[in-house]
C-alpha cells in the first residue's frame, strides 16, 4: 500500500506539471497535493509546515494570476471596466476551448467588452491583444511557480 501511495504522490506532481501546459488540469494544486502526500508518507520528517506554507502561498498566487492575468493586461491598455470583465469571462470560458480557447478567450472577451463600452474597433483590438498578452504572461508565471515549488520541495527534502 505504501508503494501505491508513493506512486500516487509522484503521479499527482507529474500531472500537475502537465497542467502547466494543458489548460483543463489544475497544475499547482495537483503539484501541492502530491508534495503534501509525499510529506505525509514521510511523516513530515524532511518537509515541515514552513515548506508547505511557502508552497501553499505559491499555489494561491499562481491560481490568482491564472484567472486575472488577462484582465490585468486589459487594464494596462486603458480598458473600460466592461473590457476587464470581458477578459476575465473570456479567460474562464476559454478553458472549454482547450489551448486555442485559452489564447483567444481573453482576447475576444476584452475586445467585445471594450467595443460594447466605446464603439471603437481599434481600441477594442488593442485591449484584446493586451488581454491575450496578459494571459500568456500569467501562464509563464504559472510555469515559474510550478518550477519554484519543485525546487523548494527538493531543497527541503534533500537538505
Amino acid at each position: 500500500m505504501d508503494i501505491a501511495a508513493w506512486i500516487l504522490a509522484g503521479l499527482l506532481v507529474l500531472v500537475g506539471l502537465a497542467g502547466t501546459l494543458l489548460p483543463i488540469l489544475p497544475s499547482t494544486p495537483l503539484i501541492f497535493a502530491g508534495m503534501l502526500l509525499a510529506g505525509w508518507l514521510d511523516q513530515f520528517q524532511r518537509t515541515g509546515w514552513i515548506t508547505f506554507t511557502v508552497l501553499g502561498v505559491l499555489v494561491v498566487i499562481s491560481q490568482l494570476l491564472d484567472f486575472i492575468a488577462g484582465s490585468l493586461g486589459a487594464q494596462k491598455a486603458g480598458a473600460s471596466p466592461q473590457a476587464v470583465w470581458g477578459a476575465l469571462i473570456g479567460s474562464v470560458l476559454g478553458i472549454l476551448g482547450g489551448l486555442p480557447g485559452l489564447l483567444i478567450g481573453p482576447f475576444l472577451g476584452a475586445a467585445a467588452g471594450e467595443f460594447w463600452a466605446r464603439q471603437d474597433a481599434l481600441q477594442a483590438s488593442k485591449v484584446g491583444i493586451a488581454a491575450m498578452l496578459g494571459f500568456i504572461l500569467g501562464a509563464v508565471a504559472k510555469v515559474a511557480a510550478a518550477l519554484a515549488m519543485l525546487g523548494i520541495f527538493a531543497l527541503a527534502w534533500f537538505w
